[in-house]
């Protein structure tokens, strides 16, 4: 679906902070702008009116007009959103036969599927494009926290921000957010944020307004290149913080698996326990001394965002 943002938000004056601006001029100390932006973004849950999209499409922004491949229209609320991810939720309110995209695995991608892009590009209106999953688990794309990017070749334009990445079957399995383009235009290099992440950011959204960031108390990195011989995957546990809900987590450990899906990175697990709600247990498949064993830890909240800190 197509989403049109326009409307006014108040921001600091830059004149304001000159002094001498503020000494012989009457200024006030913030201004309204008019906004005018397009992108996309995918209903999720039909019977409750949500959709999502990409932080950045509704930024500062209550409500935005909606419309359908059919050309419905609509008025939908901002419901929260979550700039460490770039996620947001949208609600539609009083409307009727919406339909729902099914959800798929993003956990079960691999490079070399198939995907389609479905977006709103240059606001032509809803538009296809095909391509490959080229790469998994990209990081350092933008200044979000919280990155673990599909890369895809297909076509991802200015517009396409929000819309879905799906895959043969039908699922939604990504929601479209960056491009790496010098020009601006596509150049076969795009990224979606996985939806197992986005749908766990949503349903925080949805049930308390916010996303609070979880922790288990442990500093995390990359296996270390001598360590691959022997363990393909995980993420090497490099410290412990004294009275952290660790629950007999050590340093030299390393995480294999959380709640049974392999874990590649240090970036993965962050993503995983960080978007995790506090309170519920992680199930961590960790290797000590060349053997594996299975530790819950109970997600505590997160006292800052500390770099590489969980």
């Amino acid at each position: 679906m197509n989403i049109s943002v326009q409307g006014k938000v108040r921001e600091d004056n830059p004149l304001y902070k000159d002094p001498l601006f503020r000494e012989f001029f009457d200024l006030p100390r913030q201004v309204e702008r008019e906004v005018s932006a397009t992108g996309s973004g995918v209903i999720v849950d039909a019977q409750r009116g949500y959709v999502l999209t990409a932080n950045h499409v509704v930024e500062k922004i209550a409500t935005a007009q909606i419309t359908t491949k059919e050309g419905r229209r609509f008025t939908a609320k901002l419901v929260g959103r979550d700039p460490a991810t770039d996620v947001a939720v949208l609600q539609i309110h009083g409307a009727s036969d919406l339909k729902a995209i099914r959800m798929g695995d993003s956990d079960r991608l691999e490079v070399g599927d198939y995907v389609i892009a479905v977006g709103n590009p240059f606001g032509l209106g809803q538009t296809v494009t095909s391509g490959l999953v080229s790469a998994l688990g990209r990081t350092g794309i933008g200044k979000q926290g919280y990155e673990d990017f599909i890369q895809t070749d297909a076509s991802i334009n200015p517009g396409n921000s929000g819309g879905g990445l799906i895959n043969l079957r039908g699922e939604l399995i990504g929601i479209n957010t960056a491009i790496l383009s010098p020009g601006g235009g596509n150049i076969g290099i795009g990224f979606a944020l996985p939806i197992n992440m986005a749908r766990a950011v949503m349903d925080q959204i949805v049930a308390t307004g916010r996303v609070q960031r979880g922790r288990i108390g442990v500093a995390v990195q990359d296996l270390p290149i001598a360590m691959r011989p022997q363990i393909k995957n995980g993420a090497l546990i490099e410290e412990v913080t004294p009275g952290s809900p660790r629950a007999g987590l050590r340093k030299g450990d390393v995480v294999a698996k959380v709640d049974g899906i392999p874990v590649r990175t240090a970036t993965q697990l962050r993503n995983k326990v960080g978007l995790t709600p506090v309170g519920k247990e992680l199930q961590l498949t960790i290797e000590r001394n060349g053997a594996p064993q299975v530790i819950d830890v109970e997600v505590g909240a997160a006292a800052g965002e500390a770099k590489d800190s969980h």
